[in-house]
């Protein structure tokens, strides 16, 4: 077989492009008009390159209040824990330097460090990211008229049933995968979702004529997203998902880390179809159990019934177990909810070992 001679390498101007491009995803014209007075924080990682030329080329006013490249990550707070935290997820500790920019600007955010995820500011603090992501779809999809009118939602198992909520009110198709934002790609590639969203802050969303932006996680587009929000609604984020609960109704919300056991960890789902066929007598008639993700038939763990409450347990390579336990009822519904996931995990797991 004859070997292609190899190319020649090249200078590649990726901020330039990438720049220069932020229009056809972001309405850069509604920020550029706008009086918001607008922070970002990179955090010391990879995205301090490219917020002076976003200024430069669009003209919009957003201040960059920390320029440093550190690779010690002496910007980050430690957490409750006494350990530095991985990214903005929802870590509220870890963020209090970001936070405290809530009283300088009308909306702030920052990103981790190679910018993949966001975190969103708004004058009442650091926003929640699944009330980000349930806020940024509705929002795009009422407001991005290009956009094919059957472009589905995309969301992981874990992310928030508010999501399901907001898919329904708007009549659009909800695709609900396992943990992992690989499951994303062919959808935002050939535009049949116009958006991919996951609980631990990392989306993307087409462009605004509905082709392919990126088919990975963008903190800086959802950032601009939360300006070009407030600037065409009058509403920052917060307040825009506040109008969204007194609709829909507002979730609360628990996640629960537990150390697992490599086999534990790995016979998750068979252990979580165990538990369910265990539960054939009813005991439980409120509370159903899924082994795989409905929009895709990928392997996951979810019980939930109505969602009025929901457990969602994956594996975490760097925590062993994850639980997201949620509820639209009440705070009480909720702790019995982590009660009854935390015994479930308990019995599962029982006989598991190394």
């Amino acid at each position: 077989m004859k070997r292609s001679a190899p190319r020649a390498a090249h200078a590649y101007d990726y901020v330039g492009t990438y720049v220069d491009d932020l229009g056809s995803v972001i309405d850069m014209d509604a920020i550029r008009g706008t009086k918001l007075r607008i922070g970002v924080d990179p955090l010391g990682g990879a995205g301090i390159a490219y917020w002076k030329p976003i200024v430069e080329r669009y003209g919009v006013e957003i201040e960059v209040v920390n320029t440093t490249v550190d690779p010690a990550f002496g910007f980050m707070s430690l957490d409750w824990d006494g350990n530095d935290p991985h990214g903005l997820r929802r870590r509220p500790n870890a963020m209090a330097k970001l936070i405290a920019l809530k009283d300088r600007f009308d909306i702030a955010f920052g990103n981790d460090t190679d910018h993949d995820r966001h975190g969103i500011v708004t004058r009442a603090g650091l926003m929640n990211p699944n009330h980000f992501l349930a806020a940024s779809i509705h929002y795009l999809f009422t407001h991005r008229p290009n956009w094919c009118a059957d472009a589905a939602i995309g969301k992981t198992v874990v992310s928030s049933s508010m999501i399901d909520r907001v898919a329904a009110k708007i009549g659009r198709t909800l695709v609900e995968v396992p943990v992992g934002f690989k499951w994303f790609v062919d959808g935002l590639h050939d535009g049949s979702l116009g958006f991919g969203g996951e609980e631990s802050a990392g989306a993307s969303f087409l462009r605004r004529d509905g082709t392919v932006w990126t088919t990975d996680k963008d903190g800086i587009i959802m950032d601009l997203l939360a300006v070009e929000m407030m600037a065409k609604t009058g509403r920052d984020p917060a307040e825009y998902y506040g109008e969204l609960t007194r609709e829909l109704g507002a979730p609360v919300y628990a996640r629960i880390d537990a150390p697992a056991k490599a086999a534990q960890k790995a016979d998750l789902v068979e252990a979580l179809a165990a538990e369910r066929r265990r539960d054939q007598t009813g005991r439980r008639p409120d509370l159903s159990m899924l082994t795989s993700a409905p929009g895709n038939a990928q392997p996951s763990a979810d019980s939930g019934g109505d969602r009025a409450g929901l457990v969602a347990a994956h594996p975490s390579g760097r925590r062993g177990l994850q639980a997201v336990c949620r509820s639209f009822r009440a705070s009480e519904h909720l702790a019995r909810i982590q009660q009854e996931a935390q015994a479930i995990l308990a019995r599962a797991f029982a006989g598991a070992t190394e």
